[in-house]
């Protein structure tokens, strides 16, 4: 086994580890930065359980009290196939990269153009490109990911929004189904599905 793929999947490896163990944090603090941007520009809410929590542990318990420990880990399994193609590209263009240029600064030497070793600059555009072919390859993955680790947070948004205009709606018109009625049937929805095949579909 070349030296390249070796290095591959040990990163590979050790990526999927590491994802598993803080998932969880990644889960909050994805929904933190999607919380403080739809909030820009808007008046916070005057009921303080739609407010966000201060803390990140506080955060942690509040989504599993919501969504349970599902709600934690919803997109793993994107995002653990993500980091693997991701720490596996990265290291395997950098080893095979790596060995390109060594070998070209030992012909070089032979040459009488150098000493044989690798300069800083080299080494800086061997870890440049091996990192721009990760991006690259493994940006669509991460925006799945996101996706699915926001969906629920944007459907409680959207459920809030309706409820809100119910009310509104409600207050302003006295005919029609009672305004309890109107809120039961809308808490009755239940949540679509939403796998990894369906971040995909709405991606288009």
């Amino acid at each position: 086994m070349s030296s390249a793929i070796a290095n591959g999947l040990a990163g590979a490896g050790g990526g999927i580890i590491a994802q598993i163990i803080t998932y969880p944090l990644q889960t909050v603090n994805t929904r933190q930065q999607t919380e403080r941007i739809a909030k820009k520009g808007l008046v916070a809410s005057s009921n303080p359980s739609k407010r966000p929590s201060g803390g990140t542990l506080r955060q942690i318990l509040q989504l599993i009290k919501t969504e349970g420990w599902g709600g934690l880990y919803s997109g793993l399994k994107p995002s653990l196939f993500g980091t693997a193609a991701s720490q596996g590209i990265y290291y395997y263009f950098y080893q095979l990269f790596k060995n390109k240029a060594e070998a070209i600064a030992v012909a070089n030497k032979h040459k009488g153009r150098g000493d044989g070793t690798v300069g800083m600059f080299s080494w800086l555009l061997v870890a440049a490109l091996a990192g721009s072919l990760n991006v690259l390859l493994t940006n669509p993955i991460w925006v799945l990911v996101t996706r699915m680790q926001t969906h629920t947070q944007a459907e409680r948004k959207i459920m809030d929004a309706k409820r809100e205009s119910i009310i509104s709606e409600a207050s302003e018109c006295s005919t029609g189904p009672t305004l309890q009625d109107r809120l039961a049937e809308l808490d009755s929805i239940k949540p679509c599905p939403y796998g990894t095949f369906h971040a995909v579909g709405s991606s288009y």
